[in-house]
């Protein structure tokens, strides 16, 4: 559990966290005064305002490790939300998990219509890229190319979107323990690690030089999805700001129905450990990393 001092450091970051991508969103979707006006309105309204921000300060803290120059970690971490705000929009249309409900507020397609909740996802999707190979990101291009190839990796078929896929056939299939631990690296841990990489690879950390930090991310992206499978199972609606209960109700196999909630519990603190492990060299400098391993496993929502 995280200490009183952790809990502090991690409220300020959220919150500063928060208000700089809100910002960034703020004055990058600029609504124009024309038929797109509409699009962009809802590309604000999934965009700002919502949300805890992980990623965004899963890449602040991995870059402040490396001295890199928070504007640059900032771009980074909006572009990385932008792909996870749209595909959440795509993951509550009626095709995928028809829910009505997301951060508190009607779900995009609800409050707008189906047609201009997919096409702005899809703007997202783009807005992430823009922001990547835009110079101010870095004046590298080959640190850019690296950036756009690892995250679009994190988001397609050998990511986030591959992962989804094997959600949906979930339903229909009985999926065992490594099954569902290898949806969720990819559903979900993938978009986490990328987070991490990504800070990496604005510090010009080569490949071979990632590896503590590669086992933290792959360790808290499945810390995460169980902490959401127990969300899932006993957490608060009101607190979670969307349904729960959904993945007992339509039987789909989760950690929790195939560990039960004691056992996937204490999985979930044992990969926590691990991850903090992976950072012992980092020392000192790392307990941001270290108090955002800990959150994901106490959050409520």
């Amino acid at each position: 559990m995280p200490s009183i001092l952790e809990a502090d450091l991690l409220a300020d970051r959220f919150k500063r966290i928060q208000r700089e991508v809100d910002a960034a969103f703020d004055a990058s979707l600029e609504v124009p005064s024309d038929a797109r006006s509409r699009l962009v309105e809802a590309m604000r309204y999934a965009a700002i305002g919502g949300g805890k921000r992980v990623r965004p300060l899963l890449v602040v803290a991995t870059t402040e490790l490396l001295g890199v120059n928070r504007e640059s970690a900032l771009r980074v971490g909006c572009a990385i939300e932008a792909i996870h705000v749209y595909s959440l929009i795509h993951d509550d249309l009626p095709c995928m998990d028809d829910d009505d409900l997301r951060h508190g507020k009607p779900t995009l397609h609800r409050a707008f219509d189906e047609a201009t909740a997919v096409l702005a996802g899809d703007a997202l999707h783009g807005l992430a890229f823009e922001i990547l190979a835009d110079p101010e990101t870095s004046n590298d291009p080959f640190t850019r190319a690296e950036l756009v190839a690892t995250l679009a990796q994190a988001s397609g078929m050998n990511g986030m979107a591959g992962g989804q896929m094997m959600d949906m056939a979930a339903d229909g299939e009985e999926f065992d323990l490594h099954t569902i631990t290898r949806l969720q690296q990819l559903k979900t841990g993938a978009l986490l690690a990328a987070s991490v990489e990504m800070g990496a690879i604005l510090g010009h950390i080569p490949p071979e030089g990632r590896s503590h930090l590669r086992a933290y991310a792959r360790d808290i992206g499945l810390a995460f999805q169980i902490a959401d499978d127990l969300l899932d199972h006993e957490g608060d609606a009101a607190k979670a700001g969307k349904a729960v209960r959904k993945d007992a109700d339509s039987g789909k196999a989760t950690f929790v129905s195939l560990m039960g909630a004691e056992k996937a519990r204490e999985q979930a603190n044992v990969l926590v450990d691990q991850a903090i492990g992976h950072l012992t060299s980092y020392g000192k400098d790392a307990q941001l990393l270290c108090a955002l391993a800990r959150f994901i496993v106490e959050r409520d929502r």
